[in-house]
C-alpha cells in the first residue's frame, strides 16, 4: 500500500490504520491488560461497554472496572501462569455503573509482551433477548389457546351458576343472602379474568400506521401523573430524530402504560424518591429472523422504562413474561404476557434487566420504512 493510500485510509477511519481498524470494527469489547493489571489499550466497543473513553480506561486497572472477586481477574492470572488461552461462559460482570452484564470471556496471552494479555468480552444480552422472545411468543400462543377454551367452556356455565344464585337470593333467609352474593361476586370475578384473557385470542387484523413513539410516551406519562404515578418523578431522555414506528397507537399506549404502571407499583406509594425514566434511542446492529421465513428485520429503535424500585427477584426474571407469573399479591400475571404478545405482533422484542434500584424494561422495534414489514403482516 502506498503512502497516499495509507493517508486516505487514515482519513476514512479517523486516523486509525492496520490492526486498530480491525479491532474497532469488532462488535465485542477488546482490551489489553499489562502485567501489573493496568489497561494498556481498548477498542471502541470496550469504551461503550464500560461507558468510559479510551484515555480514561488507560488510567485504570482492570480490577477497578469489574466487581470485587470477579472470575475475570482469576482468568487473567491463570492465562499469565499457563501462557495459553482460556474461555469462560456466562460470567456476571455487572456493576452499579454498567448495570447487569452477562458475558462470555476469552483471554489470550501476548507472546511479544510477556505478562500482558488480551481480553475479549462477548455480551450475552442480545442472544438471550432472542431466546427469551421466542419463549415469550410460545407462552403467548399457549395463552391464546387457553383463552379460547376458557371463553367457550367456562363463561356459559358461569352464567348459569350466577343466575341460579340470583334466584336463590330471593327465597333464602337474610343471613344466607351473603352466601348467594358471594357466589355472584366470585362468578363475576372469574368472568372478568376470562374477558382479560380473550384479548390473547383476538387474531383480527389491527389497523397500523406510522406512530410517533414520543407522543405515545407523553400520553402515558400524563395518564400516570394524573393517577397512579402522582408521587413519582418522571425523567425523559428522548432522541428527537427517531423515525416513526409502524404500529397501532392504542396498543402501544397499552404496552407502555402497563410497563409504567408496573414500575410505579414496584416503587410503591410510600417512596419519597421514586423515579421513572422514559428513554428512546437508535441502536443499530440488532437483527431478528422472522419465524417461518428467511426474512431478517432490523430492530434499531430502543424504548426503555426504567425505575429505581427494589427490582425483580432473580429466580422470577426468566419467567417474567410468562402468563400467571406475578409478584403482586392481587395480580393476575397477565399484564406482561400481553405486553410480550403485542410487541411480538409488532415485530419487536421486549426484555428486562433488573437489579436493586435499577430495573429496565427494554422494547426493541423495527422502523417504519414506508411499507408493512413482514412481521406486521397477517
Amino acid at each position: 500500500m502506498s503512502a497516499a493510500e495509507k493517508r486516505k485510509m487514515a482519513d476514512r477511519t479517523g486516523g486509525f490504520t492496520g490492526p486498530e481498524v480491525v479491532l474497532n470494527a469488532l462488535p465485542h469489547a477488546v482490551i489489553t491488560v499489562g502485567g501489573d493489571g493496568d489497561i494498556l489499550d481498548a477498542n471502541v466497543a470496550a469504551e461503550a461497554f464500560f461507558h468510559v473513553s479510551k484515555p480514561m480506561l488507560r488510567r485504570h486497572r482492570l480490577s477497578d472496572l469489574v466487581p470485587f472477586g470477579s472470575p475475570l481477574l482469576s482468568l487473567v492470572e491463570d492465562v499469565r501462569v499457563r501462557r495459553s488461552p482460556v474461555a469462560e461462559y456466562r460470567v456476571d460482570l455487572g456493576t452499579p455503573r454498567t448495570g447487569e452484564r452477562v458475558v462470555d470471556i476469552y483471554v489470550s496471552p501476548m507472546p511479544e509482551d510477556p505478562g500482558s494479555v488480551v481480553v475479549m468480552l462477548q455480551e450475552r444480552t442480545i442472544a438471550d433477548k432472542m431466546d427469551r422472545q421466542l419463549t415469550h411468543r410460545g407462552a403467548a400462543r399457549s395463552v391464546t389457546a387457553l383463552a379460547a377454551m376458557l371463553a367457550h367452556e367456562i363463561k356459559n356455565p358461569l352464567s348459569g351458576i350466577r343466575g341460579a344464585a340470583q334466584l336463590l337470593e330471593q327465597s333464602v333467609e337474610d343471613q344466607d343472602r351473603a352466601l348467594t352474593r358471594l357466589i355472584c361476586d366470585e362468578a363475576d370475578r372469574i368472568v372478568k379474568l376470562v374477558d382479560r384473557m380473550e384479548v390473547f385470542a383476538d387474531e383480527r387484523p389491527v389497523d397500523r400506521e406510522p406512530v410517533n413513539i414520543h407522543a405515545v410516551l407523553e400520553h402515558v406519562k400524563r395518564l400516570a401523573v394524573s393517577g397512579f404515578g402522582r408521587n413519582i418523578r418522571f425523567v425523559e431522555e428522548y432522541d428527537p430524530s427517531l423515525p416513526p414506528v409502524l404500529g397501532n397507537r392504542d396498543q402501544l399506549i397499552q404496552v407502555f402504560l402497563n410497563l409504567v404502571k408496573n414500575a410505579a407499583e414496584a416503587i410503591g406509594p410510600e417512596a419519597t424518591d421514586g423515579e421513572i425514566q422514559l428513554t428512546t434511542a437508535f441502536r443499530p446492529g440488532v437483527r431478528l429472523t422472522v419465524p417461518g421465513t428467511q426474512t431478517r428485520i432490523g430492530l434499531p429503535l430502543e424504548f426503555c422504562v426504567r425505575d429505581n424500585g427494589p427490582g425483580v427477584p432473580s429466580d422470577l426474571l426468566p419467567h417474567l413474561f410468562d402468563p400467571f407469573v406475578t409478584t403482586k399479591p392481587t395480580g393476575t400475571g397477565l399484564g406482561l404476557a400481553l405486553v410480550a404478545k403485542i410487541v411480538g405482533d409488532h415485530g419487536g422484542i421486549v426484555e428486562c434487566d433488573s437489579q436493586p434500584r435499577r430495573t429496565t424494561f427494554r422494547v426493541l422495534m423495527p422502523i417504519y420504512t414506508g411499507g408493512r414489514p413482514a412481521a406486521a403482516r397477517r
